[in-house]
This record gives C-alpha cells, structure tokens and sequence, in this order.
C-alpha cells in the first residue's frame, strides 16, 4: 500500500506474477488470476477522495473504496445499495438516514463503522479541495458539516439538508461519489502531518473499504491492485488489477496484439477501426456524460450575441464528422443534458442541428454582420479537436467568417479558457451525476458572473454568461418537487439554451478500450468500471 520510485513496477509485476515482464516482441499470455491493462496513468497525482479529480485516479478509487450507494451497472441513472444496505427519506426530503452493513472491517483489521464515514465525510468539507463542492452545493460548510453529517451510533448515517433536494440527485451526487468513500480514521489520523489530516498519506495509499487495496503506486510506471481479502462483499473474481502506464497509442496497441496485455484504453480512431474490422480483439464501448463542445467568450462584443451563437451551431457538419471522424469517439448531441441523464431530451430533440449554411448567413445578417467577421478559435490535443475544427473552418469561410486556429497543448488550453483569455474555443467536460441538473448547474447557472470570482469550475463562468432569468429557472427545476413536473422544466431549459446559450454542444462521448478474447465480464457505464466482476 506505497509508493516508491525504487523498484520498478514492473520488476514487481513480474515477481507477482511469479515470472519476468516480457519483452514487447515477445507473444505472450498474461496470469489467469490478473486482469493487465496498458493506459496513459500519467494524471495521477493523489488518492486521496477528497481530492482527486483525473478520470484515472477515480476509476481506480471507485474500485478501492465503496460508497454509500453505488450506480446500477445495467442503468446507471439507478442507484443500489453498497456500504449503506437501506435509507430512510424524512417527509419533508431534508434528512436522510443510511442504515449500514453490519461487520464491515478495514484491510488494517480496524473495525469500520458510521462514525469513521462521517468524519470521511465532514473531512472532503474541511480540507475544502475540489470535491468539497459535491457537499457545498447541497449546502454543508465548514461551520455545520459536524452537526448536519453525524453517526448516532456505529451502523447509522443522518444527513440533515438545508432544503429540500431531489432524493435520487443527492444519493447520486453525494452517496455514489468519492466524497463519501469510507476512510480508515485511525489509520488517517495516526499519519496526520502537521494537522493535514492524512491528506500527504493518501497520496500514495488507499485505507478504505472496497474490493481491491492499492499495493503499489509508482509513478510513470504503472499501479498494482491486490483483491482484500476482508472485504465484505462479494469476492473480486481476479487477484491483481496491474495498470501499465503505456502514454503511446500505438504502443498499447502492439501489447494488444501481441496478448502482453488484456485491456488496452487509449486506442486512436484508426487503431479501433482496424483492430474491430480485423476480429483479434474485442472492441467495448459505452457513452459517458462527457460533452465535447464549441464555447464562446460572451465579453467578446461578436459572440456576445445571441443569433451569433446560433449561427455558429449551423456551421456544425454534425452528421458528416460521425460518419468520419466520430464513429469511435462519440455521437451528435446539441442538449446540455447528455443521453441517459435524469430529465434528458431523446436523442432526436436534443440534436435538431445540422449543416445549413443558408440559415447561419440569415442569423449573421439580422445580427449585424452580413458579410461575416474575423475571429479566433484555440483547441487542445484531444485528437478529434484538430479536424473538428478545420471542418468548421471551412464551412465558416463559405459565408465570410474566417476563423484562425490556435492548437496548443491542453494544460495550455485550460489555463487560457477559465482566465477568459480567449475568443472562442472547443473542449471537453463531464460531469459527476446521471441527472440533467449536474450540467445545469454548470453550464447554465453561474454564481457569479465578476471576474475576482473566479468560479472556474463553471463553464458559464469561464464563458462570461450570466443570465438572471436563466438561473432561477436551474434553481426551480432543482427544487420542483413533482418529478414530472421537474423532467418538464429542464426540457424547455436545453431548448431554450440549445437556441440562445454559452456553447455550441456537437458530441457526447464514448469510453472505448480494446479487450483480447480472454477478458470475460467487462462491465462498466458512464460512471462506473466494475473491476470485481471482470473474469478470464
């Protein structure tokens, strides 16, 4: 359960496995009690819950660490139980009462017990990283976690809101989030520096309850995973989850092939297409709520208005770039809500767009510019960006507006887009829940809109929009307490904002990775990779 820059990964790869690493030319078979996947693991900075934000580390964590509830692995917009076996709603749906396994123990042997949750949970707020917001959002802070997330006793969770929010939206928000991972507290505490509260100690560990324990972390080389022999649920069919970091594409590819590895996550476009034409491997793919879109600077006195943004939507070659470009990547979607979300449009409502040069040089003539105008668009590396942009380039010039292109890399992008230093730009971003209010909250709603705000976490934010009007309607969809009702508003809130908001949605997103034959089970949904299931 450390890390250490000493001995290679995989130097102990091979001893746990009982044989050597073999050499990339060599064919071979991975262990039938191991599960070895190649990825780009180069993100991982911590994992601690409380912390972690890269879609690498959480995959993991969620594989270590049970939750209060869990996402049904057959429909994610479901959630089962986990740590917690039932709950209690008060009758005015400001309190919940998590009743939990009984006998749940530590890999350290500690007993594990409400009250080692509650101070997980009170802790995200305290320490008040990132995934604090997933608890702030519902209204904890640091001067009333301690009394509104309290353990009666040792199998009992009370959660006590400050207004009434939709049930499922918080089980999913708060109790199926990392944020309520249950952590070791002596052990945490025991490794405490200088009143961290074992913040530097979970960088490289894991101390919770889950089905596999974090054994080695080395950076740059790879993680090894060993099945907890305590853990109370289910026993995880394989013994070892080795995670190879493999950053080149091509190189995860030839392990692949050659069967040195099981599972490869980072194949390029052309890579899946040729390995599921050719039949050698299996190629999985499953929509995640990551957005793929096309933002607009609302400062900027061209996109600040509202027909100029609409006329960008009809520059969009939707339907060409997935029959091209996106077959692996994703699929067209202009609503804020992605398909299977919680209050989503169907995929034909939520996409109404497509390439109409006609109807975008009328929206730009009633917006004051007839004969186009000059602007500036920046991207990133992901490898869709350059062509999805270069396409949309094209098709502006048809009708005068020339876009000039500016790639860079993405930590690049980032830092230019939540500074606003930018005219317009096409990025990522997923959200945390199955429900239409995580994106409505996000990239609708902004708090507020001044730039000493910085509310970079928001989107909207980052997009210089703010709409009064637009954030009561986010906050009355949030507490409107007829679900249908509630499904109602958030469907006129995407068609308003597919006409009139910040960004220009073009894709919604897939999870692909390349299996050999010998994986069985591979489960996994846009939230969730269920590593305990997956056999040989």
């Amino acid at each position: 359960m450390h890390h250490s820059r000493t001995r290679p990964l995989n130097n102990l790869i091979g001893l746990a496995l009982g044989c050597a690493i073999l050499p990339l030319a060599a064919q071979a078979q991975t262990p039938q009690d191991s599960l070895v996947m190649a990825w780009n693991i180069d993100a991982i900075s911590t994992f601690d819950p409380a912390q972690i934000g890269e879609v690498v580390t959480n995959e993991i964590i969620k594989n270590t660490c049970d939750t209060l509830v869990d996402f049904d692995p057959k429909d994610e917009s479901r959630v089962i139980p986990r740590l917690a076996k039932s709950w209690d709603i008060s009758p005015d749906r400001k309190q919940i009462t998590f009743h939990l396994n009984s006998g749940l123990t530590f890999p350290s042997g500690n007993k594990a017990t409400a009250k080692d949750l509650a101070w997980s949970l009170q802790r995200v707020v305290l320490l008040g990283f990132g995934n604090a917001a997933a608890l702030t959002e519902y209204g904890f802070d640091k001067g009333n976690v301690a009394q509104r997330i309290t353990a009666p006793n040792d199998d009992t969770l009370v959660m006590d809101f400050d207004q009434p929010y939709p049930t499922n939206l918080v089980l999913q928000a708060i109790a199926a989030n990392n944020v309520s991972s249950m952590l070791d507290r002596a052990l945490v505490e025991q490794n405490a520096v200088n009143g961290d509260m074992g913040n530097k100690y979970l960088t490289t560990h894991t101390a919770c309850v889950g089905p596999y324990q974090l054994m080695r972390w080395n950076a740059g080389e790879g993680v090894m995973l060993q099945a907890n022999k305590t853990y109370w649920g289910t026993a995880p069919k394989l013994q070892r989850i080795l995670i190879r970091h493999v950053a080149e594409t091509g190189t995860q590819r030839l392990l692949l092939t050659q069967g040195d590895v099981d599972i490869a996550r980072d194949l390029a476009p052309d890579d899946l297409r040729d390995l599921d034409q050719g039949g050698q491997v299996k190629i999985e793919k499953v929509l995640k709520p990551q957005l793929f879109f096309w933002t607009f600077n609302s400062e900027d006195p061209i996109f600040k208005n509202p027909k100029v943004r609409l006329a960008m939507r009809y520059l969009i070659d939707y339907q060409g770039l997935a029959s091209t470009v996106m077959p692996y990547l994703g699929v067209p979607r202009a609503s804020f809500a992605q398909l299977g979300a919680y209050g989503a449009l169907d995929k034909d409502a939520g996409q109404p767009f497509k390439l109409d040069l006609v109807k975008a040089k009328r929206l730009l003539t009633e917006a004051g510019y007839p004969n186009g105008f000059n602007a500036k668009l920046i991207i990133g590396t992901l490898p869709h960006s350059a062509p999805i942009a270069q396409s949309t380039q094209e098709n502006a010039s048809k009708i005068g507006v020339k876009l000039s292109i500016e790639s860079m890399a993405n930590a690049q992008l980032f830092s230019r887009v939540r500074g606003r230093e930018f005219q317009s730009a096409m990025m990522a971003w997923q959200t945390a829940v199955p429900d239409a209010h995580g994106n409505a909250s996000r990239l609708v709603f902004n708090p507020d809109n001044s730039k000493e705000a910085k509310k970079t976490q928001y989107p909207s934010w980052r997009a210089a929009y703010f709409d009064p009007a637009m954030n009561q309607e986010v906050t009355d969809a949030l507490l409107e307490p007829d679900a249908q009702k509630r499904i109602a508003r958030y469907h006129i809130l995407q068609e308003e904002q597919m006409q009139q908001g910040p960004m220009a949605i073009m894709f919604q997103m897939y999870n692909t990775a390349g299996l050999t034959k010998q994986v069985k089970d591979w489960t996994w949904n846009g939230f969730r990779v269920y590593y305990a299931v997956a056999a040989k």
